[in-house]
């Protein structure tokens, strides 16, 4: 259960960082709001996950959840490089959380 917890951390981690490019640096009022919840819940469940799972491993998951998460929404939402050796460098952080997820107990 840790496990899935900590995967819908990730996905608010990536939930708030697109609301922040969308907040322009907090001038817009409901992604800002948003970029501020999504944080909060996100916090909130990594905490939440840290209690059984080991720290790194899960900070490391989380981060990389995120870092997938904003690169794929980054090309989707605002058109960002979709070149090859960055799409691999992206492969490379999945492949990463995966090696994170099976090595780790939980």
């Amino acid at each position: 259960m840790a496990w899935i917890i900590l995967f819908v951390a990730g996905l608010f981690e990536t939930g708030w960082a697109v609301a922040l490019k969308f907040s322009a640096g907090f001038t817009k009022p409901l992604p800002s709001v948003l970029t501020l919840a999504a944080l909060a819940v996100s916090m909130l469940l990594l905490g939440w996950s840290v209690k059984t799972l080991p720290l790194g491993s899960a900070y490391a998951v989380w981060t990389g959840i995120g870092a997938i998460g904003a690169a794929v929404l980054g090309i989707a939402l605002f058109h960002e490089s979709a070149a090859p050796a960055r799409l691999i460098c992206i492969g490379l952080i999945v492949a990463g959380v995966i090696g994170l997820k099976l090595t780790s107990p939980g």
